[in-house]
């Protein structure tokens, strides 16, 4: 596997180098020992699956507050999607920042996710199915979420959205970014706990 520096700090892309013959093809999905020695400590506890039947289907941004805290691999089994990346670690010199990178069945690009990162992407196709795991299990009462559309991160979705959940379009809008187009932390603070209440509201229904 080959290893790439996203503009998110932690973040990586991860390439396949499969070995191929008339038969088809072969390659690596993960390897404790080749993502320490890109100094990532990834061990998977659950694997997901998401299936988008619509091309511009966008779901996102998803994270886990403490004590649930998760990093994700994610790579695309059928069809192809604009995977996304954003840190919201306050800490880290990329906050507020987001990376992006297209994942396809036939490439078998792999996009890594450190804790705190959102994630969401955007179906390129019809009949998309989405392949993840996480270093925890899933925990509603820590699950978090920014807008997808929120001015404060910009992010360009190569598609117009045609569907989208109710849930991830209640998320709150963080707030207003400075001049120097710095996501303010209290924003930020205040749109989680907003959305704690979404996910509450959501609950009830």
């Amino acid at each position: 596997m080959r290893f790439t520096d996203t503009t998110v700090v932690g973040a990586k892309v991860i390439d396949p180098d499969p070995r191929e013959d008339h038969r088809g093809r072969f390659m690596r999905a993960w390897c404790a020992q080749e993502f320490a020695d890109h100094g990532i400590d990834f061990l998977p506890q659950q694997a997901n699956l998401g299936f988008s039947r619509q091309r511009g289907t966008i779901r996102g941004m998803h994270f886990q507050d403490v004590p649930g805290l998760e990093a994700k691999l994610v790579r695309c089994t059928r069809g192809a999607i604009f995977d996304v990346v954003l840190d919201l670690r306050t800490d880290s010199p990329s906050y507020g920042k987001w990376f992006g990178t297209e994942l396809t069945a036939a490439n078998g690009r792999m996009l890594y996710l450190p804790h705190l990162c959102a994630h969401g992407y955007q179906t390129l196709e019809d009949d998309t199915e989405m392949y993840y795991m996480t270093s925890a299990f899933y925990t509603p009462s820590v699950a978090r979420g920014v807008r997808f559309d929120d001015p404060a991160f910009d992010i360009t979705w190569p598609l117009p959205a045609t569907a989208v959940s109710a849930q991830d379009r209640a998320w709150p809008l963080v707030g207003p970014i400075s001049k120097a187009g710095v996501v303010p932390h209290s924003g930020l603070q205040q749109a989680l706990g907003q959305g704690e209440r979404v996910l509450r509201q959501e609950a009830r229904r």
